[in-house]
């Protein structure tokens, strides 16, 4: 259980398992394989671990077989390989649904963006979640800096997105 229960706006309804997976990056890598297994792109679900060690999903619809593989790739790979894996957004201004925030490292972080909308002036906000340590539910966060917007956070011109418990730098934003 996170102790800090006031970061977040909503929990996503997925279970977390019976084993203490799908932590951060965990939940990062959940998120973009049950979406390519949803979509039945298979052939594209593959990550890599810190050795560049490929885990690539090879058996088609198999669910069972499928959370299994997921729970492989979750002890071997995390925020360090996960980093390696994916290639910087050039501007915030480009972001989309799926791009993740990341500090690699022991320990490191990532946020995956939820959702981007932008209103009639093409101003844009987007919204995260992440999963912590110990594992836990993927959560919706908070916006600690704007109330008002939260759980929106707005594409600006600054250089840093101040998240609940954690700062990333603009350069930090990866995409698939």
């Amino acid at each position: 259980m996170k102790i800090n229960q006031s970061v977040q706006f909503a929990v996503l309804d997925i279970t977390v398992g019976k084993k203490d997976l799908q932590q951060c990056a965990d939940a990062v890598m959940r998120l973009r394989a049950e979406y390519l297994f949803s979509q039945k792109r298979y052939a594209d679900i593959e990550f890599r671990d810190n050795a560049n060690t490929s885990y690539k999903w090879t058996g088609g619809a198999d669910r069972p077989g499928f959370d299994r593989y997921l729970e492989k790739v979750f002890g071997s790979c995390g925020s360090a390989s996960l980093e390696k894996q994916l290639t910087p957004v050039a501007d915030i201004k480009e972001i989309q649904p799926g791009n993740v925030l990341i500090k690699g490292g022991f320990p490191g972080h990532a946020m995956i963006i939820m959702d981007v909308a932008v209103n009639d002036k093409g101003d844009k906000v987007f919204m995260l979640a992440q999963s912590y340590m110990p594992a836990q539910d993927i959560h919706i966060v908070k916006n600690p800096e704007k109330d008002k917007l939260s759980p929106w956070y707005e594409v600006n011109n600054e250089k840093q997105i101040i998240t609940p418990q954690w700062i990333f730098e603009t350069e930090q934003i990866k995409m698939w």
